[in-house]
């Protein structure tokens, strides 16, 4: 096979098999991480006021990073990245909120960012563990929780699991893998095994192209006819990517893709917006929100027209202001 015919299968499994996956998180293994005296957080503190980012360190010895700025009085929002990025994808919105008067939060997920590589424990009982250790060392409650994508399914399976004796006040999924990705008997409408496969796939043969084709094509609509890919976007989304490790970003495919959140959103007792464009091509619509919204007990669902999966970067402004009036609701 020629180096073009390469080119072209390769940005062909991209499209089909990509186009429908790129956000959840994965399957059981419930207390594999709980807090550990062992936690360094390098943040100036003044007063009430809190600047800056640490670590904290799970059981088995992962440590991970996170970024808590604004007054430790206000009210906390906790931001859940996407597959496969870290917490400086929400650097828009964490400024915005500041300024709106939040404490804001964000973590990079075992694996991903400046957090451990982990060679293990890339599931997503094990992110919402981890993600209990660093609440419960914050001290965070009346949260409100913000997921994108595979984000989406980490703060759900951590509300469902943990969220409870005052510890969240609300909860937006953006782009949210919820309930299911992959076809099943009981999600006919899933996506099948082979579009992720892809994924796997392409990730093993070079994760750096594949992600920089993945950044400039489906995850922001630049593919679309008449869009402009805008260069600097694509180049942040892959530095953050190859950022993480291979092995646990890999996994992490199968952690998004397979993690049944059927439960988790019929078990959240917290309000929950569901917030999705419908020409997401990663997570499409039709097999997330729109199911998802059918699960909730408090659920308002918000669909944006023609914008695509990374939406709270491409059109921030609009996002932006929608989650400040449901916070304020």
């Amino acid at each position: 096979m020629n180096q073009q015919s390469q080119n072209t299968s390769r940005r062909g499994v991209m499209t089909a098999g990509l186009a429908a996956a790129a956000a959840v998180a994965a399957m059981p293994a419930q207390g594999a991480a709980q807090a550990s005296p062992s936690t360094s957080s390098p943040q100036s503190t003044s007063g009430t006021k809190t600047m800056g980012s640490g670590y904290v360190t799970t059981k088995d010895g992962t440590q991970i990073y996170y970024k808590d700025w604004g007054p430790k009085t206000a009210q906390p929002i906790v931001f859940h990245h996407g597959w496969p990025l870290s917490a400086d994808d929400w650097d828009n919105q964490m400024l915005f909120f500041l300024a709106q008067g939040y404490r804001v939060i964000a973590h990079d997920r075992r694996g991903h960012g400046r957090s451990t590589q982990t060679d293990t424990g890339n599931d997503m009982d094990t992110y919402a563990a981890d993600l209990a250790v660093l609440t419960t060392h914050l001290n965070l409650k009346n949260a409100i929780h913000v997921g994108h994508s595979t984000g989406g399914g980490e703060a759900a399976h951590y509300v469902a699991r943990y969220g409870g004796a005052g510890r969240v006040a609300k909860v937006v999924l953006i782009g949210a893998v919820p309930p299911i990705m992959v076809k099943t008997p009981d999600n006919p409408g899933g996506l099948p095994i082979e579009a992720f496969d892809g994924l796997r796939s392409a990730l093993a043969a070079n994760r750096g192209e594949f992600y920089r084709d993945l950044a400039s094509g489906p995850f922001y609509g630049f593919n679309r006819p008449g869009a402009k890919v805008r260069p600097v976007i694509v180049d942040n989304w892959w530095r953050q990517a190859m950022m993480g490790g291979a092995k646990p970003q890999y996994d992490c495919i199968a952690a998004f893709s397979a993690t049944d959140f059927t439960n988790d959103l019929k078990t959240i007792d917290a309000p929950v917006l569901l917030m999705h464009g419908d020409d997401d091509q990663i997570v499409p619509i039709a097999d997330a929100a729109l199911i998802g919204i059918k699960l909730l007990k408090k659920g308002t669902l918000k669909v944006y027209k023609g914008l695509p999966h990374g939406m709270a970067t491409t059109h921030a402004d609009i996002i932006n202001a929608d989650l400040l009036a449901y916070f304020k609701a």
